[in-house]
């Protein structure tokens, strides 16, 4: 009996570094199709449904898990990497892959097949990202916890890190976004805030690599920052309102930059 109580207390009190067991995942069986890395999806999106799995919960390693469910390492990472994509894992390199912490994040096709359709402009999209993202800066100076600070922080030193690594930098300066948006407290607007950010990332990483203004954006991330590390509130929503504008103008300024590389002549010789 006292043995069991102290294996439930371990289990209660598990180290954040440890894997969670391999026990509580189920053998994969193939269907007609032969498709896998679907009921890995499913099988993870259930565990999370019911608390088996937990934000900041570390998988087990790639080569056990996928021996225990009984499938191939590259059928177990077509599902982890789609599930990565739709923001319900996250990697650290040297660490492992964990269960995302911060709000879920909905898929921004639909987002996109609107803005084809109804031909949403690019300053729509802004005018959105204005509306959610001041809010949720000031929300984020009221409700950010001590781990929401630590991301931020974390997330502008790989900024700092990659000026001169466009496509990189991109990467870090959504994820802070997000980070803020974590720290809000207010996972619905957290989401909506993420469709509409993956939406523009998706046009944005196709122009960075002209962008001019790197430093000054970093910059303006760290001063967002340590406003809602202040718990300045207004502050925060009014520099995050003068980082979307200028990034805004960044975008646009990319954009015909392009439109003139593709209209400027080959210089190739007739005749």
């Amino acid at each position: 009996m006292a043995m069991a109580k102290k294996e439930a207390i371990r289990n209660m009190v598990r180290d954040e570094s440890d894997p969670v067991r391999l026990q509580e995942f189920q053998v994969v069986r193939p269907d007609a199709a032969g498709v896998v890395a679907e009921q890995v999806v499913d099988q993870i999106r259930e565990m999370i449904r019911q608390g088996k799995l937990k934000p900041g919960d570390r998988l087990p390693s790639e080569r056990e898990l996928a021996k225990r469910l009984g499938i191939s390492r590259a059928s177990l990472r077509h599902g982890l990497r789609f599930l990565a994509a739709i923001g319900v894992l996250n990697s650290r390199h040297g660490s492992g892959t964990y269960i995302a912490p911060g709000p879920p994040v909905l898929k921004s096709e639909s987002l996109q097949a609107l803005a084809d359709l109804h031909r949403f402009s690019y300053d729509d999209m802004f005018e959105a990202r204005n509306v959610l993202e001041c809010a949720l800066a000031e929300l984020a100076a009221m409700n950010a916890k001590d781990e929401h600070l630590a991301l931020m922080a974390e997330e502008i030193a790989e900024m700092y890190a990659t000026l001169d690594e466009p496509q990189e930098y991109l990467v870090h300066d959504i994820r802070f976004h997000r980070a803020v948006a974590a720290a809000s407290g207010n996972q619905i607007l957290s989401a909506l805030m993420n469709m509409v950010s993956t939406a523009m990332y998706e046009s944005r990483r196709e122009t960075v690599e002209r962008a001019t203004d790197l430093k000054q954006s970093a910059e303006l991330h760290r001063r967002i920052y340590r406003l809602i590390r202040a718990r300045k509130s207004r502050e925060a929503a009014a520099a995050m309102n003068e980082h979307l504008t200028l990034a805004q103008k960044a975008f646009t300024s990319e954009q015909e930059k392009a439109v003139a590389r593709k209209r400027a002549p080959t210089g190739r010789k007739r005749g």
